[in-house]
């Protein structure tokens, strides 16, 4: 009998593993869900979890546009049947206990609240692993600031704090980068600076959103 080969050369093997990295990711996800739901899982470990499943998410679909350009057509190819996974990963983009978190601390519009903070999470994920896979041209990291500094800036002082940090560090580096070249990169040093920024100022705008506009 003879060979049937599933790909044709590295590039289209690699494809294949992606796909299957993707599968995987939205396998798990809806697994996760499914065990929030009936709380068999703490919120603490659902939150982690799945802050590292949509950050996986995001750099592979990313990765993979030109492939996969439809989530939902790809569930269909695969026989996917996980909607809870699909609403996590690509509508809603952050936790269920991010969502919760907004929730209670929105004092006006819900559904406005809800969507500026996952604007926000989304910005923050994807700035930081802009960083951490080395893309550190200034024409590379100044964009991604400025969106997060302007999904933070929609937020207003409703539902952080007024003085906090991480907007003041965002403008510190949009700041720093307007006097670089677009082609010029940032140093070692720089680049672990910006993500320990990034990753504190994430830590303390999750830490922030069950008090605030308290």
């Amino acid at each position: 009998m003879e060979e049937v080969k599933l790909w044709r050369d590295k590039r289209e093997r690699d494809m294949y593993d992606s796909f299957a990295d993707l599968y995987a990711i939205i396998k798990t996800t809806e697994k996760l869900e499914k065990a929030y739901v009936r709380d068999l899982v703490p919120s603490a470990e659902y939150e982690a979890e799945c802050l590292k499943l949509i950050a996986q998410f995001r750099t592979l679909h990313s990765a993979l546009r030109g492939a996969v350009p439809s989530l939902d057509r790809f569930a269909d190819a695969y026989r996917l049947d996980a909607p809870a996974a699909i609403n996590r990963l690509f509508v809603s983009g952050v936790p269920a206990t991010v969502e919760h978190r907004a929730a209670a601390a929105a004092s006006g519009s819900l559904s406005a609240s809800t969507a500026a903070v996952a604007e926000c999470v989304q910005h923050f994920i994807t700035a930081m692993d802009s960083v951490k896979l080395n893309m550190v041209a200034v024409d590379q990291v100044h964009p991604l600031l400025s969106d997060l500094s302007t999904s933070l800036a929609k937020l207003g002082n409703g539902l952080l704090p007024p003085d906090f940090e991480g907007r003041t560090k965002v403008r510190d580096w949009l700041a720093q980068l307007a006097k670089m070249g677009a082609a010029e990169e940032l140093t070692e040093q720089q680049a672990r600076q910006l993500n320990f920024d990034l990753e504190s100022s994430y830590s303390a705008f999750m830490a922030a959103l069950p008090n605030a506009g308290s």
